[in-house]
């Protein structure tokens, strides 16, 4: 019988934060139009992580049949177990999806390589990666802080705990309620001064 060694310890983060500040989001999709030749598709790609919470394997399997440019929506198929949902398009995100329709013509699926061949997580990862450092971000950026900014972001917003988790696709609320614990907002009418 083969041994095989134990799978590596989960390492502690050593940033400061697992989320992105609207600010800095919205500095990276600067960045990412600014960059390149795929400067709308990857910022595209920032922006549609963060407004639906997508994980990288939710957005590199995204397919043009779960977007409808007409009526503004969006269908998400949730990896990990959590539940499905339908999101509207707001007009950054339909501008950006018709440039990438008219730009990668003739595919499947919505983020592709020039190959056009959908992009792998690892890409994704990259990609967040060259553009916090191009935004000028101190810290380095992975995708799963832009699913945690529209987290958070949803809560300082004062929407409900039980719409974000199914928002984000939750099964459990526990996941989500760490969004509601860390909002400063939650605490806005302790004092009347």
């Amino acid at each position: 019988m083969v041994s095989h060694p134990p799978p590596p310890v989960k390492v502690a983060s050593k940033r400061e934060r697992e989320y992105l500040r609207p600010k800095e989001v919205e500095a990276m999709i600067k960045a990412a139009h600014s960059f390149g030749r795929h400067g709308v598709r990857d910022a595209a790609i920032i922006l549609l992580m963060f407004r639906h919470g997508l994980r990288t394997a939710e957005l590199v399997s995204l397919k043009w049949s779960q977007i409808d440019l007409n009526d503004g929506y969006i269908e998400i198929r949730r990896v990990k177990h959590g539940h499905d949902s339908t999101h509207p398009l707001r007009a950054p995100e339909l501008r950006a999806l018709r440039q990438i329709k008219r730009d990668y013509p003739q595919t499947q699926y919505v983020f592709v390589s020039e190959r056009k061949a959908p992009l792998s997580t690892r890409t994704i990862r990259h990609i967040i990666a060259r553009t916090g450092e191009l935004a000028g971000l101190e810290e380095s950026v992975h995708p799963h802080q832009l699913r945690h900014a529209c987290g958070y972001y949803l809560a300082s917003q004062g929407h409900d705990t039980r719409a974000i988790q199914d928002y984000l696709g939750h099964k459990n609320i526990h996941h989500t309620v760490r969004y509601t614990q860390m909002s400063p907002q939650r605490f806005e009418s302790f004092w009347t001064d």
